[in-house]
């Protein structure tokens, strides 16, 4: 499931794009006729991200307009935004699933039969089943595969926000100041029974980490994911905060997860150790390797998905189990 810098990075693509102009919206597949008819021929005035909610805004053609009505999308484990454009801009190609990702890495190289670029662009045909298309001045994006799509007013947008946690990605964090959304998480984990690596997968106490920032922002903090919220100090929950949002950030600049230091980085990342040895392992790959400043895969994560490799650090095998309905790793050792 796409994390929170991925759907931060659609909305600013989104608003790169298509904000100011008016759009022909569609549902190539059918299933969302009657939401694309009330935004069809209106314009983009809003490209909105908390935590994994967009938002696009749409109003009438006119002045100053505000959002009148809201286009709401929760891309889910299988949902992706895939754009085409006829050169004028930079389009990434894909940011979602399906594609070939580990760690959130989203573009996905541009193939033999996309369409052209230059004053003879056309629009390609939809692929696969297109919930909903919409079509600008240059450029084109297909949403396939969502959890959730619907068209909704601005009070029914300010209740989804309401339900929400803070978000270390917003300019305020979603309470009105950093400083306000950083206690506010402070004190939602701290008044709870709950392990933090429970808590932290829980949209309502911070919205936007996933499975990688959860594990990683841990092992970072050397928290032990299954203490109870409440025994973990606050100094160390508002690490955690402050630790997110410059990772997230990061991932918001790269378009992909690094949490690892210089320092940390080709140490212990490649050899299997014994408790691994003869039993098949999914290798991280992600397909932004090989770009300019580009940190490997290999060398990215510190526990993420290295179960039974040796910790970066302490050189104990990585831990994992399943917590929140995901695999949590982990380092025995470092987070004891």
């Amino acid at each position: 499931m796409p994390e929170g810098h991925t759907v931060h990075r659609l909305a600013r693509t989104f608003h790169d794009l298509f904000v100011g102009q008016t759009l022909r919206v569609s549902s190539p597949q059918g299933r969302f006729a009657d939401g694309a008819a009330l935004l069809d021929g209106q314009v983009l005035v809003a490209a909105e991200a908390w935590g994994k909610q967009l938002f696009l805004g749409f109003a009438a053609a006119r002045a100053g307009a505000t959002a009148e009505r809201w286009l709401r999308v929760h891309l889910g484990m299988y949902g992706a935004w895939t754009f085409a454009g006829d050169g004028s801009a930079d389009v990434v190609h894909a940011i979602g699933a399906p594609r070939r990702r580990i760690g959130e890495r989203e573009t996905v190289p541009a193939g033999p039969d996309d369409p052209g670029t230059g004053d003879d662009w056309e629009p390609p045909a939809p692929r696969g089943a297109v919930r909903v298309r919409l079509l600008g001045e240059h450029a084109v994006a297909d949403l396939t595969g969502p959890t959730a799509c619907e068209v909704i007013t601005p009070g029914e947008k300010a209740a989804v926000e309401a339900r929400l946690g803070p978000d270390p990605l917003r300019p305020d964090g979603g309470r009105g100041s950093r400083d306000a959304a950083r206690a506010d998480f402070v004190e939602r984990v701290r008044r709870s029974r709950v392990p933090v690596g429970r808590q932290l997968m829980d949209q309502a106490v911070i919205a936007g980490v996933g499975n990688v920032y959860r594990a990683e922002v841990l092992y970072r903090a050397r928290v032990d994911p299954m203490r109870p919220g409440h025994d973990v100090p606050a100094s160390e929950i508002g690490g955690m905060w402050d630790d997110l949002a410059v990772l997230m950030r990061d991932g918001v600049a790269r378009g992909y997860i690094v949490t690892t230091r210089p320092e940390h980085r080709d140490a212990g990342g490649g050899a299997v150790p014994p408790v691994a040895a003869g039993r098949a392992r999914r290798r991280p790959r992600q397909n932004a390797d090989g770009e300019p400043g580009a940190v490997p895969v290999e060398e990215a994560f510190y526990v993420y998905r290295r179960d039974g490799l040796p910790c970066r650090v302490c050189g104990t095998p990585v831990l994992t189990r399943e917590l929140a309905g995901r695999n949590l790793y982990w380092c025995g050792t470092c987070q004891g």
